[in-house]
């Protein structure tokens, strides 16, 4: 057929690791129940000024307040330090080994009597980066983030141009950075979504990075450190994420937690109260969201990068058909109890027609639950399709005169 394909799904099998859905016989209608909604009960109530909860593997936003409104992050700065850091150490323009100088910026700016936390790193001393790095990641540092700063970019204000160009890499559209620690000024900002953004793409890309901010305590010049995540003290399947509190941001907690298969990230902002108060309601807003999270919705992964997932006929090609893919896995977070409710559907051109590169956008997959679109992809090119031969591709232009 050589017109435009609609292949609705009338269920979506059970998906194993590694598995697309295969498509399954419509069971007979006998009567249907009225459609529910696509969004389980409402989220735990929740206090802050902005807050989401959100699914680490397919990046959906599953409840919010004003989780795109930019708002005074705190410490919780230091996770794109953090990703800085883990970059350049991936990309091996620094090392571990490193010794980083804790100048006299770093010692007072981000030392003792700031609005802040600080790892009590000695002015013109030299430490190891790897111990720095620690003292960021778990005390949270300010001093230890100057130093990591300036270490790299040669000051914070350099370091400021290379979050402000990452963020927009990761599509982080509501955040500016001025500093790399977190304590108030003016422009300074991030958005509840973007800093979960954020830290999926923390998770994602430097997981062995990551796995320092599941450590509950560190020990420096004999002083030993907590971290000042609670919840790692209570819930044993939350693995980070970052505190932040200064007197203009209030308390703030991101959190992630894996729970199976699934991961989620949650995020509160702007807590008000005393320090015990707001300690203790940025871990229980969290450990809410988690909970209400991992009961309500469950993550699938839909369709594998690499694998067919249609196969089109193609025109003026060596090949008879096309092989169509996702270029990355497809994930669809939904309400638990109606993965069997899912349709794709597979929209493709009336006709393919050679050369085709490898990767080429050839239409898309889109899946529905209830009417309401839950995961859409682009489907792309598996292989390389380059002209056929001169009289196989007259002989196609000729069939082509009567498609």
């Amino acid at each position: 057929m050589r017109r435009m394909l609609a292949l609705v799904l009338a269920g979506l099998a059970t998906v194993a690791a590694g598995q697309a859905p295969q498509p399954q016989p419509a069971p007979a209608p006998a009567p249907a129940p009225a459609p529910q909604p696509a969004i389980p009960a409402t989220p735990p109530q929740v206090p802050g000024r902005g807050w989401v909860l959100f699914d680490h593997a397919s990046g959906q936003v599953l409840a919010g307040h004003n989780e795109h409104v930019p708002a005074d992050p705190a410490s919780i700065t230091k996770v794109m330090t953090s990703y800085l850091v883990a970059e350049a150490l991936a990309a091996g323009r620094i090392s571990r080994d490193d010794e980083v100088f804790i100048s006299e910026r770093a010692w007072r700016e981000g030392g003792a009597g700031t609005d802040g936390s600080f790892s009590a790193l000695s002015v013109n001393s030299r430490v190891r980066l790897e111990e720095v790095v620690h003292g960021m990641v778990i005390q949270s540092g300010n001093d230890a983030s100057i130093a990591l700063a300036e270490h790299i970019a040669g000051s914070e204000e350099a370091f400021a141009d290379l979050m402000n160009a990452t963020a927009r890499r990761l599509g982080m559209r509501n955040s500016n950075f001025v500093n790399s620690h977190g304590l108030t000024a003016p422009g300074h900002q991030m958005s509840p979504y973007d800093i979960a953004v954020l830290s999926s793409a923390l998770i994602r890309d430097f997981p062995d990075h990551y796995a320092l901010y599941s450590m509950r305590e560190y020990t420096y010049g004999g002083i030993r450190q907590y971290n000042r995540n609670g919840l790692l003290f209570r819930d044993a399947t939350v693995d980070g994420i970052k505190t932040g509190h200064t007197s203009a941001a209030g308390y703030c907690l991101a959190a992630s937690a894996q729970r199976g298969d699934q991961r989620l990230i949650s995020v509160v902002m702007g807590i008000e109260g005393s320090r015990s108060e707001g300690f203790r309601q940025r871990e229980d807003a969290n450990q809410a969201l988690l909970n209400w999270g991992f009961r309500a919705f469950e993550t699938h992964r839909l369709y594998a990068a690499g694998e067919v997932v249609a196969a089109p006929d193609i025109w003026r090609a060596a090949a008879d058909q096309a092989r169509l893919g996702v270029a990355r896995d497809l994930f669809v977070t939904i309400p638990r109890g109606r993965y069997e409710e899912l349709r794709a559907e597979m929209l493709l051109p009336e006709t393919v027609i050679a050369p085709q590169a490898q990767g080429a956008a050839v239409g898309s997959v889109k899946v529905t639950l209830a009417g309401e679109a839950v995961a859409e992809a682009p489907l792309v090119s598996l292989d390389e399709h380059p002209e056929a031969g001169f009289f196989r591709r007259t002989w196609h232009a000729f069939l082509l005169l009567f498609e």
